[in-house]
Protein backbone atom coordinates (compact mmCIF):
# COMPACT_ATOMS: atom_id res chain seq x y z
CA UNK A 1 0.00 0.00 0.00
CA UNK A 2 1.30 3.38 -0.98
CA UNK A 3 1.02 6.46 2.25
CA UNK A 4 1.90 9.78 1.83
CA UNK A 5 2.33 9.57 5.68
CA UNK A 6 4.46 6.76 6.14
CA UNK A 7 7.16 5.50 3.27
CA UNK A 8 8.53 2.14 4.26
CA UNK A 9 10.38 1.63 1.22
CA UNK A 10 12.37 4.72 2.42
CA UNK A 11 12.57 3.79 5.73
CA UNK A 12 14.07 0.34 4.85
CA UNK A 13 16.57 1.49 2.53
CA UNK A 14 17.39 4.29 5.08
CA UNK A 15 18.20 1.48 7.76
CA UNK A 16 19.88 -0.55 5.20
CA UNK A 17 22.29 2.54 4.11
CA UNK A 18 22.78 2.77 7.99
CA UNK A 19 23.58 -0.52 8.36
CA UNK A 20 26.26 -0.20 5.71
CA UNK A 21 27.72 3.51 6.50
CA UNK A 22 28.77 1.56 10.43
CA UNK A 23 30.09 -1.45 8.98
CA UNK A 24 32.57 1.25 6.80
CA UNK A 25 33.34 2.97 9.81
CA UNK A 26 34.37 -0.30 11.46
CA UNK A 27 36.28 -1.05 8.13
CA UNK A 28 38.09 2.19 7.79
CA UNK A 29 38.85 1.95 11.59
CA UNK A 30 40.14 -1.45 11.39
CA UNK A 31 42.24 0.01 8.10
CA UNK A 32 43.78 2.98 9.56
CA UNK A 33 45.01 1.36 13.01
CA UNK A 34 45.64 -2.09 11.65
CA UNK A 35 43.53 -3.64 14.94
CA UNK A 36 40.24 -5.47 14.47
CA UNK A 37 40.39 -5.06 18.31
CA UNK A 38 41.70 -1.62 19.07
CA UNK A 39 39.80 -1.01 22.01
CA UNK A 40 37.66 -3.12 24.76
CA UNK A 41 34.64 -2.49 23.01
CA UNK A 42 35.37 -4.16 20.32
CA UNK A 43 36.70 -7.56 22.26
CA UNK A 44 36.79 -6.82 25.59
CA UNK A 45 38.91 -10.22 26.33
CA UNK A 46 40.72 -10.22 23.54
CA UNK A 47 41.90 -6.24 24.18
CA UNK A 48 42.55 -7.19 28.25
CA UNK A 49 44.93 -9.97 26.95
CA UNK A 50 46.47 -8.16 24.36
CA UNK A 51 47.09 -4.82 26.85
CA UNK A 52 48.28 -7.26 29.59
CA UNK A 53 50.77 -9.39 27.24
CA UNK A 54 51.63 -5.78 25.67
CA UNK A 55 52.62 -4.55 29.34
CA UNK A 56 54.57 -7.35 30.13
CA UNK A 57 56.93 -7.16 26.43
CA UNK A 58 57.97 -3.32 27.80
CA UNK A 59 58.55 -4.95 30.85
CA UNK A 60 61.15 -7.76 28.41
CA UNK A 61 62.69 -4.67 26.64
CA UNK A 62 63.32 -3.64 29.83
CA UNK A 63 65.12 -6.77 30.87
CA UNK A 64 66.94 -6.90 27.59
CA UNK A 65 68.42 -3.57 28.29
CA UNK A 66 69.56 -4.55 32.00
CA UNK A 67 70.68 -7.89 29.92
CA UNK A 68 73.00 -5.90 27.96
CA UNK A 69 74.31 -3.70 30.11
CA UNK A 70 75.63 -6.75 32.45
CA UNK A 71 77.10 -8.59 29.18
CA UNK A 72 79.03 -5.30 29.11
CA UNK A 73 80.09 -4.95 32.26
CA UNK A 74 81.05 -9.24 32.31
CA UNK A 75 82.62 -8.54 29.17
CA UNK A 76 84.98 -5.94 30.09
CA UNK A 77 86.02 -7.58 33.24
CA UNK A 78 86.13 -11.13 31.65
CA UNK A 79 88.52 -9.16 28.78
CA UNK A 80 90.51 -7.89 31.73
CA UNK A 81 90.94 -11.31 33.32
CA UNK A 82 92.29 -13.15 30.13
CA UNK A 83 94.53 -10.41 29.93
CA UNK A 84 95.89 -10.56 33.59
CA UNK A 85 96.16 -15.05 32.73
CA UNK A 86 99.02 -13.57 29.75
CA UNK A 87 100.72 -11.13 32.13
CA UNK A 88 101.02 -13.64 35.33
CA UNK A 89 101.95 -16.46 32.62
CA UNK A 90 104.71 -13.66 31.61
CA UNK A 91 105.80 -13.47 35.32
CA UNK A 92 106.01 -17.33 35.93
CA UNK A 93 108.46 -17.68 32.70
CA UNK A 94 110.24 -14.64 34.12
CA UNK A 95 111.07 -16.39 37.75
CA UNK A 96 111.32 -19.54 36.18
CA UNK A 97 114.00 -17.97 34.31
CA UNK A 98 115.55 -16.37 37.04
CA UNK A 99 116.27 -19.90 38.66
CA UNK A 100 119.49 -20.23 36.14
CA UNK A 101 122.41 -20.06 37.26
CA UNK A 102 124.41 -17.40 35.06
CA UNK A 103 121.18 -14.92 34.31
CA UNK A 104 121.23 -11.54 35.11
CA UNK A 105 118.31 -11.00 37.63
CA UNK A 106 118.40 -7.30 37.77
CA UNK A 107 117.25 -7.44 34.16
CA UNK A 108 114.73 -9.91 34.87
CA UNK A 109 113.39 -7.87 38.00
CA UNK A 110 113.26 -5.00 35.85
CA UNK A 111 110.81 -6.86 33.59
CA UNK A 112 109.32 -8.48 36.04
CA UNK A 113 108.62 -5.43 37.92
CA UNK A 114 106.80 -3.86 34.31
CA UNK A 115 105.11 -6.84 34.37
CA UNK A 116 103.65 -5.93 37.92
CA UNK A 117 102.94 -2.67 37.07
CA UNK A 118 100.80 -4.05 33.96
CA UNK A 119 98.73 -5.95 36.60
CA UNK A 120 98.00 -3.19 38.65
CA UNK A 121 97.32 -1.32 35.36
CA UNK A 122 94.89 -3.59 34.31
CA UNK A 123 92.58 -3.73 37.67
CA UNK A 124 92.25 -0.26 38.02
CA UNK A 125 91.59 -0.42 34.04
CA UNK A 126 88.77 -2.28 34.15
CA UNK A 127 85.97 -0.47 34.72
CA UNK A 128 82.69 0.04 33.07
CA UNK A 129 79.38 2.21 34.21
CA UNK A 130 80.95 3.10 37.20
CA UNK A 131 81.82 -0.63 37.91
CA UNK A 132 85.07 -2.29 38.76
CA UNK A 133 84.80 -5.87 40.13
CA UNK A 134 88.97 -6.35 40.11
CA UNK A 135 89.99 -3.87 42.03
CA UNK A 136 87.32 -2.05 45.09
CA UNK A 137 87.66 -2.02 48.83
CA UNK A 138 87.01 -5.61 50.67
CA UNK A 139 85.67 -3.77 53.57
CA UNK A 140 83.61 -1.80 51.97
CA UNK A 141 80.10 -3.59 52.62
CA UNK A 142 78.85 -2.13 49.37
CA UNK A 143 81.75 -2.37 46.95
CA UNK A 144 82.17 -5.64 47.80
CA UNK A 145 78.69 -6.90 47.86
CA UNK A 146 77.41 -9.09 45.03
CA UNK A 147 76.25 -7.97 41.77
CA UNK A 148 72.62 -8.80 40.46
CA UNK A 149 71.75 -8.49 37.16
CA UNK A 150 68.15 -8.60 36.16
CA UNK A 151 67.57 -11.90 33.48
CA UNK A 152 64.02 -12.38 33.15
CA UNK A 153 60.47 -11.18 33.91
CA UNK A 154 57.78 -14.17 34.34
CA UNK A 155 54.11 -13.95 35.06
CA UNK A 156 52.34 -16.70 36.81
CA UNK A 157 49.22 -18.56 35.70
CA UNK A 158 47.78 -16.62 38.40
CA UNK A 159 49.00 -13.28 37.57
CA UNK A 160 51.97 -12.72 40.21
CA UNK A 161 54.91 -11.68 38.27
CA UNK A 162 58.47 -11.50 39.78
CA UNK A 163 61.93 -10.87 38.31
CA UNK A 164 64.85 -13.01 38.43
CA UNK A 165 68.88 -12.02 38.40
CA UNK A 166 71.78 -13.19 37.63
CA UNK A 167 74.25 -12.90 40.78
CA UNK A 168 78.01 -12.48 40.05
CA UNK A 169 80.08 -12.94 43.49
CA UNK A 170 82.90 -10.03 42.93
CA UNK A 171 84.93 -10.89 45.81
CA UNK A 172 85.88 -13.93 43.41
CA UNK A 173 87.12 -11.81 41.31
CA UNK A 174 89.00 -9.33 42.78
CA UNK A 175 92.24 -8.64 42.33
CA UNK A 176 93.29 -5.69 44.27
CA UNK A 177 92.60 -4.54 47.61
CA UNK A 178 92.51 -1.13 47.80
CA UNK A 179 91.43 -1.09 51.45
CA UNK A 180 94.84 -2.75 52.87
CA UNK A 181 93.12 -5.94 53.66
CA UNK A 182 94.93 -7.61 50.81
CA UNK A 183 91.67 -9.86 49.91
CA UNK A 184 93.08 -9.65 45.80
CA UNK A 185 94.33 -12.38 44.39
CA UNK A 186 97.32 -10.39 43.05
CA UNK A 187 97.90 -8.74 46.38
CA UNK A 188 96.82 -11.88 49.22
CA UNK A 189 99.95 -12.89 51.08
CA UNK A 190 100.36 -16.07 50.36
CA UNK A 191 101.77 -19.15 52.21
CA UNK A 192 105.89 -19.26 51.15
CA UNK A 193 108.88 -18.77 53.07
CA UNK A 194 111.96 -16.61 50.99
CA UNK A 195 114.86 -15.37 51.85
CA UNK A 196 114.93 -11.68 51.03
CA UNK A 197 118.17 -9.18 51.72
CA UNK A 198 118.95 -11.74 54.10
CA UNK A 199 115.99 -12.30 55.84
CA UNK A 200 113.43 -14.51 56.22
CA UNK A 201 109.96 -13.69 54.73
CA UNK A 202 106.64 -15.73 54.84
CA UNK A 203 103.73 -14.98 52.92
CA UNK A 204 104.56 -12.79 50.19
CA UNK A 205 101.99 -11.35 47.41
CA UNK A 206 102.81 -11.87 43.83
CA UNK A 207 102.91 -8.20 43.20
CA UNK A 208 105.71 -8.20 46.53
CA UNK A 209 107.77 -10.86 44.04
CA UNK A 210 111.23 -9.81 44.07
CA UNK A 211 113.76 -12.31 42.27
CA UNK A 212 116.92 -9.89 42.70
CA UNK A 213 116.27 -9.19 46.83
CA UNK A 214 117.21 -12.89 47.12
CA UNK A 215 120.45 -13.14 49.79
CA UNK A 216 123.38 -14.91 48.31
CA UNK A 217 123.73 -17.07 51.61
CA UNK A 218 120.14 -17.63 50.91
CA UNK A 219 119.00 -20.98 49.34
CA UNK A 220 118.13 -19.30 45.94
CA UNK A 221 117.25 -22.51 44.70
CA UNK A 222 114.81 -23.16 46.84
CA UNK A 223 113.71 -20.01 46.95
CA UNK A 224 112.60 -19.79 43.48
CA UNK A 225 110.93 -22.92 43.12
CA UNK A 226 108.91 -21.49 46.23
CA UNK A 227 108.19 -18.38 43.81
CA UNK A 228 107.12 -20.46 41.12
CA UNK A 229 104.77 -22.29 43.29
CA UNK A 230 103.30 -18.92 44.50
CA UNK A 231 103.15 -17.50 41.15
CA UNK A 232 101.23 -20.97 39.69
CA UNK A 233 98.72 -20.91 42.63
CA UNK A 234 97.88 -16.94 41.41
CA UNK A 235 97.72 -18.10 37.75
CA UNK A 236 94.81 -21.16 38.66
CA UNK A 237 92.55 -18.61 41.04
CA UNK A 238 92.53 -16.19 38.21
CA UNK A 239 91.95 -18.78 35.73
CA UNK A 240 89.38 -20.04 38.00
CA UNK A 241 87.70 -16.31 38.23
CA UNK A 242 88.24 -15.85 34.14
CA UNK A 243 86.63 -19.56 34.14
CA UNK A 244 83.44 -18.51 36.41
CA UNK A 245 83.23 -15.31 34.75
CA UNK A 246 83.05 -17.15 31.22
CA UNK A 247 80.14 -19.31 32.33
CA UNK A 248 78.34 -16.22 33.33
CA UNK A 249 78.84 -14.11 30.10
CA UNK A 250 77.71 -17.29 28.35
CA UNK A 251 74.95 -17.75 30.51
CA UNK A 252 73.70 -13.83 29.73
CA UNK A 253 74.30 -14.30 26.34
CA UNK A 254 71.82 -17.01 25.88
CA UNK A 255 69.20 -15.13 28.13
CA UNK A 256 69.86 -12.58 25.62
CA UNK A 257 68.71 -14.41 22.86
CA UNK A 258 65.85 -16.16 24.45
CA UNK A 259 64.09 -12.96 26.01
CA UNK A 260 64.68 -11.69 22.14
CA UNK A 261 62.65 -14.82 20.82
CA UNK A 262 60.26 -14.42 23.61
CA UNK A 263 59.46 -10.79 23.05
CA UNK A 264 58.90 -12.01 19.16
CA UNK A 265 56.62 -15.07 19.96
CA UNK A 266 54.48 -12.57 22.11
CA UNK A 267 54.08 -9.94 19.64
CA UNK A 268 53.18 -12.88 17.19
CA UNK A 269 50.75 -14.13 19.80
CA UNK A 270 49.23 -10.77 20.34
CA UNK A 271 49.13 -10.05 16.60
CA UNK A 272 46.71 -12.92 16.32
CA UNK A 273 44.71 -12.15 18.64
CA UNK A 274 44.29 -8.16 17.44
CA UNK A 275 45.21 -7.85 14.72
CA UNK A 276 43.35 -6.83 11.02
CA UNK A 277 43.50 -8.82 7.85
CA UNK A 278 44.86 -5.95 5.59
CA UNK A 279 43.61 -8.00 2.70
CA UNK A 280 40.54 -8.79 4.21
CA UNK A 281 39.44 -5.77 5.51
CA UNK A 282 40.73 -3.92 1.94
CA UNK A 283 38.17 -6.39 0.11
CA UNK A 284 35.05 -5.64 2.50
CA UNK A 285 36.08 -2.41 1.81
CA UNK A 286 35.48 -2.30 -1.90
CA UNK A 287 32.11 -4.22 -1.72
CA UNK A 288 30.86 -1.67 1.43
CA UNK A 289 31.60 0.57 -0.90
CA UNK A 290 29.67 -0.53 -3.65
CA UNK A 291 26.81 -1.23 -1.29
CA UNK A 292 26.56 1.91 0.18
CA UNK A 293 26.41 3.17 -3.40
CA UNK A 294 23.33 0.58 -4.09
CA UNK A 295 21.45 2.07 -0.74
CA UNK A 296 21.68 5.55 -1.63
CA UNK A 297 20.24 4.82 -5.29
CA UNK A 298 18.08 2.80 -3.62
CA UNK A 299 16.71 5.40 -1.10
CA UNK A 300 16.41 8.08 -3.79
CA UNK A 301 14.42 5.64 -5.93
CA UNK A 302 12.24 4.89 -2.38
CA UNK A 303 12.06 8.92 -1.56
CA UNK A 304 10.79 9.27 -5.16
CA UNK A 305 7.51 7.47 -4.36
CA UNK A 306 5.66 10.24 -2.75
CA UNK A 307 6.34 12.26 -5.79
CA UNK A 308 4.76 9.60 -8.09
CA UNK A 309 1.43 9.56 -5.80
CA UNK A 310 1.27 13.00 -6.18
CA UNK A 311 1.59 13.05 -9.84
CA UNK A 312 -1.48 11.15 -10.04
CA UNK A 313 -3.63 14.04 -8.48
CA UNK A 314 -2.45 16.20 -10.71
Amino acid sequence: MSSLLTNSAAMTALQTLSGTNKQMDTTQNRISTGYRVSDAADNAAYWSIATTMRSDNKALGAVQDALGLGAATVDVMYTALNSTVDVVSEIKAKVTAAAQPGVDRGKIQGEIDELQNQLQNIAASAVFNGENWLQFDSTDAGAAADREIVSSFTRTATGAVSLETTTVEITGTQLVDTGGANAGILDEDRSGTFTFAGASVTGTSLVDIDVNAAAADGDFSADMEVAVGLVDAVLSDITDAATNLGAIKNRIGLQQDFVSELKDSIDRGVGQLVDADMNAESTRLQALQTQQQLGIQALSIANGNSQNILSLFR
